[in-house]
């Protein structure tokens, strides 16, 4: 969420920045709102000072013993009765106008960085780095092909069970599942990463705090008779874990991975990836997450950035970084990071990660503060997929099959998964 006060010092700046991301907005309404408050604000806090004089006068009235020297007291009376009843009104006045705004402010997306690439879409996104040697051959087949040569999946009879766009991984299919998930947290853990466990269903206002809602409401799936939602990323819980808490200097950053499964209505849609592991309505994924000073932010996303790097490295998966462009960065995002996995398949690189700094964007939604030179100040959050599951078994199917139709597992996940190739039967 953007502050409040500069938007009503200073929404032409507001308005230049965001414009950078490709939106135009005419923030005059919204400021004359942020004016109109902070003029009440002023009003009420006179009659209350008005207020608490008149009760201090009444007090001393009878504490003195009916001292005639303070005048009438029953007008005494009936002038604080009046207060107390402007006071009241000009209280939900304020809870109003402040409501109008926040529904207002929280549909407003991020700045972006002043180093983020400047873009109107994915088209101008920039290649920073690549690692790894691509598979590049004849008669490569897709990993949805392999998946079912293999049985490592079934589609059709997960469509009877739920819908379209949900899988049932069957056999060395969820053993895969199961070694990636293991693989992905223990490596975490051991940079430094505190494990937690969060709950699928998560509140309105935890996903108004990550930034989720309202923008996204039409992509996810809500329980309609609580205030529920399934969370579509770990990114929600964590980032709500600490909600309203001033968390101690000393002990920033605070790192953090979840393992979660996440929810997306609006998976599949677009007319592509509708076959396979890529695009799905329920997926499972490891988030790494990050609360940093905001002194350090930068260097943290490089870090977090690495991080999810480095399980890439280990499976031995080809892969570049792309800087996303000032017109393709997330609603929450200041700059962004995406990791792309070389599919042979499609001769090409698809995302399995998004590695974002959001500032304070997060942290101000979510009243998420430090002690930075012995003031309160919001605190920086990150977020990144260390990493998708589902797409990163896709990354494997294809990347490590071979001539015989079997796929050789990476040494590093086989003491996970107990074998090096899956074999047909």
């Amino acid at each position: 969420m953007l502050d409040q006060k500069l938007i009503r010092e200073n929404p032409t700046l507001v308005e230049e920045k965001l414009s950078v991301r490709g939106i135009k907005l005419n923030l005059s309404h919204l400021q004359k709102l942020t004016i109109e408050l902070k003029n009440k604000d002023t009003e009420l806090s006179n009659l209350q000072s008005e207020s608490n004089k008149i009760s201090k006068l009444i007090g001393n009235y009878y504490h003195n013993q009916k001292d005639s020297s303070i005048g009438d007291i029953n007008e005494l009376k009936s002038n604080g009765n009046n207060l107390k009843s402007e006071i009241s009104k000009l209280e939900q006045i304020k809870r109003d106008l402040n409501k109008e705004i926040i529904d207002e402010i929280l549909k407003i997306p991020n700045f972006p960085s002043k180093n983020a690439p400047k873009g109107k879409d994915e088209s101008q996104n920039i290649e920073l780095r690549k690692w790894g040697n691509p598979l590049k051959k004849e008669n490569i087949k897709s990993h949805w092909e392999i998946g079912e040569n293999l049985n490592l999946f079934d589609t059709k009879r997960t469509s009877r069970i739920s819908k379209s766009r949900f899988i049932t991984l069957i056999g060395n299919g969820a053993r895969l599942e199961r070694a990636l998930i293991n693989f992905m947290l223990d490596t975490h853990q051991k940079n430094g990463y505190l494990e937690l466990m969060p709950p699928a269903l998560v509140n309105s206002e935890s996903l108004r705090g990550s930034g989720q809602l309202p923008k996204f409401s039409n992509e996810s799936f809500k329980c309609h008779e609580d205030d529920l939602w399934l969370s579509p990323t770990a990114e929600v819980p964590l980032t709500a874990f600490h909600k309203d808490e001033i968390i101690d200097p000393k002990l920033l950053p605070l790192k953090y991975v979840a393992f979660s499964p996440c929810f997306r209505r609006e998976a599949g849609s677009y007319g592509k990836d509708t076959k396979g592991l890529i695009r799905l309505h329920q997926f499972n994924k490891v988030e790494i997450y990050w609360f940093s000073n905001p002194e350090h932010s930068e260097e943290a996303h490089q870090k977090i950035t690495s991080d999810a790097e480095n399980i890439l490295k280990e499976l031995n998966l080809p892969y570049r970084v792309v800087d996303i462009c000032s017109g393709d960065l997330g609603f929450s995002s200041s700059r962004t990071f995406d990791l792309e996995v070389w599919l042979p398949s499609c001769n090409n690189y698809r995302e399995i990660s998004s590695c974002s700094n959001c500032l304070d964007f997060q942290a101000r939604r979510s009243l998420i503060r430090t002690k930075q030179n012995k003031k309160t100040t919001f605190l920086h959050t990150l977020n990144g997929s260390g990493l998708a599951i589902g797409r990163t078994m896709a990354a494997i199917l294809e990347n490590g099959q071979q001539k015989d139709g079997s796929v050789k597992i990476p040494d590093v996940l086989v003491p996970y998964f107990g074998s090096s190739f899956i074999k047909t039967n």
